[in-house]
């Protein structure tokens, strides 16, 4: 829960740091989220999953985080466009699905054990 809770406060960050600086909303979200990813994959791999490190884990991550920050994006489109939700809200609105999303997937898929 601490690392799904650091990684969600540094993509957010990252998310209003790119606001900030005149970054479109549609570019920021998927690079806060990948941002978060980065520390997820170290921070999860270790702490939460206790696996270990292997080319098919890097990948099956990668896969999983680019679902999750293209569902991140497409989400802060819906609503800011459709629901008329200002961006920052947009972006803590998209986050949470997303997040549960994307921790059962690295639980069950990318850090499961194979035997």
């Amino acid at each position: 829960m601490v690392v799904g809770l650091f990684n969600t406060t540094l993509s957010f960050v990252v998310y209003r740091g790119l606001l900030e600086v005149g970054t479109p909303y549609l570019a920021a979200a998927p690079l806060a989220f990948a941002v978060g990813s980065l520390s997820g994959y170290v921070l999860n791999r270790r702490w939460t999953f206790a696996a270990s490190d292997s080319t098919r884990a890097r990948v099956v991550y990668v896969v999983v985080q680019a679902a999750g920050a293209g569902s991140t994006s497409l989400l802060v489109l819906l609503f800011v466009r459709v629901a008329g939700t200002g961006r920052v809200w947009a972006y803590l609105a998209a986050i949470p699905p997303v997040t549960i999303a994307t921790f059962a997937s690295n639980r069950l898929w990318t850090f499961a054990e194979r035997g």
